[in-house]
């Protein structure tokens, strides 16, 4: 199946920023969505908003940490839609900080989030694609996976694993599955800096506020690697402001 029209799409990180415009952009253009976070509210608003503009679309309360919470996720798409065409594995944190500050519980929750987070969806989706003999895995990552800038050692090395697994994956998937890594630059988003130290969260509030780029511009990458003609698979997609160095 080309196209995104008609297509089940599961998403995680759903209830704001590049979660929700890429929900939004993917319904518009007819797809079926299954909406994953852990803001139940937001979650709902997401959904309600999608159906309120006669998109499909259902929610389901997802911790990416949680294993069972992603096979909840893949069941939903399976059990509304009979189906399961595409994982986007969007959840993520950013709460950078100098090393100095040993905020060791931070850097659990990316490792927990960016990685654990994708091997589950990973794990939870895989076996369904197998017996489709179809599917695509598209998973975000960052332009940090491609360079290091400080405070986000941790972060960065989080993003990087994703392109890495991402990448490993695509060598194993052979000829019926389609495996996409999108690597966003500064994006508008709520996230940034979100949990970060102080002085961390001020620096990148700035920035976001000089060059940073809307969602939808994420969402449309996103929706262009899902619309290719089987067969084709787009390896990666770095989207950045061009005021980004």
């Amino acid at each position: 199946m080309s196209g995104i029209k008609g297509k089940v799409i599961a998403l995680t990180g759903a209830s704001s920023g590049i979660g929700e415009a890429t929900a939004t952009h993917l319904a518009e253009q007819g797809a079926h969505l299954v909406v994953g976070a852990r803001r139940e509210d937001r979650l709902n608003a997401v959904v309600d908003r999608i159906t309120e503009q006669g998109g499909s679309a259902v929610g389901v309360v997802v911790d990416v940490t949680h294993r069972e919470d992603l096979k909840r996720l893949t069941d939903a798409a399976l059990d509304h839609f009979g189906r399961l065409d595409v994982l986007i594995s969007n959840a993520g944190t950013m709460a950078v900080s100098p090393f100095d500050e040993l905020r060791q519980d931070d850097w659990d929750a990316m490792v927990a989030t960016h990685i654990t987070g994708l091997l589950n969806g990973i794990g939870a989706a895989l076996p369904i694609f197998r017996r489709q003999r179809s599917g695509q895995f598209v998973n975000v990552a960052s332009t940090a996976a491609h360079v290091v800038k400080s405070p986000q050692a941790v972060y960065a090395a989080t993003k990087t694993a994703v392109k890495v697994l991402t990448e490993g994956l695509r060598q194993e998937a052979g000829p019926d599955l389609r495996v996409t890594l999108i690597s966003p630059g500064f994006t508008n988003t709520e996230g940034v800096g979100k949990g970060a130290s102080p002085e961390a969260a001020a620096a990148l509030a700035q920035q976001r506020d000089q060059i940073a780029m809307p969602p939808s511009a994420v969402a449309s990458a996103i929706g262009y690697a899902i619309e290719q003609p089987d067969g084709i698979d787009v390896g990666e997609i770095v989207i950045r402001p061009t005021a980004q160095n």
